[in-house]
């Protein structure tokens, strides 16, 4: 069973390090996040439900820690400096460049968003959690996770020049839309 809950934390490690990133906007903060969510996680294994999926368990430590960390910083009045981070995201050297200028813009405009909004189009639209998901690791309602999901997809059409039409919101009636009574 630990065998098994260790090997599941090690496969969602770059989904972790994603969030990490969005969140710190820096790489080796992120790293330090990550490794702290793993820690906590190990410690508390016990509290895991394995009938549920752990990557949400996990993401809901990270923003968690994340938060700590944030109100430890602002007791101490420290800055935290934000670099770009967009290079080390994208790890995939054989991509053409126009698709390579496309992420790094993406990822660009997902950093100009409100923390809401881009905790949510993170969650979503990189990590794949369903809204409901989503609700749960950011403890806000699914209705909120609707709202700042379709605000933050709006923000980001215009920062990328895409016009939006109604095929580009479609995806908000599949399988990762939950209604609030669900």
């Amino acid at each position: 069973m630990q065998d098994r809950f260790i090997n599941e934390v090690i496969d969602l490690l770059p989904n972790l390090r994603r969030y990490a990133i969005s969140l710190t906007r820096q790489p080796d903060l992120a790293d330090d996040l990550v490794q702290i969510t793993v820690e906590k996680a190990l410690k508390q294994s016990q509290q895991y439900d394995p009938t549920k999926k752990l990557a949400p368990w996990l993401l809901r430590i990270l923003r968690n820690a994340w938060i700590d960390e944030m109100r430890r910083q602002s007791a101490r009045g420290a800055h935290v400096h934000v670099d770009d981070t967009t290079a080390a995201v994208i790890s995939d050297n054989a991509a053409s460049p126009e698709l390579r200028l496309e992420v790094r813009q993406t990822l660009e405009a997902i950093q100009t968003l409100p923390a809401g909004q881009r905790d949510v189009v993170v969650l979503v639209c990189v990590e794949g959690l369903t809204y409901r998901e989503a609700a749960d690791v950011l403890e806000i309602a699914i209705g909120t996770v609707m709202s700042r999901l379709a605000r933050g997809r709006l923000a980001l059409t215009a920062a990328v020049g895409i016009t939006p039409t109604a095929a580009t919101y479609a995806d908000q009636t599949d399988d990762k839309t939950e209604t609030p009574s669900q």
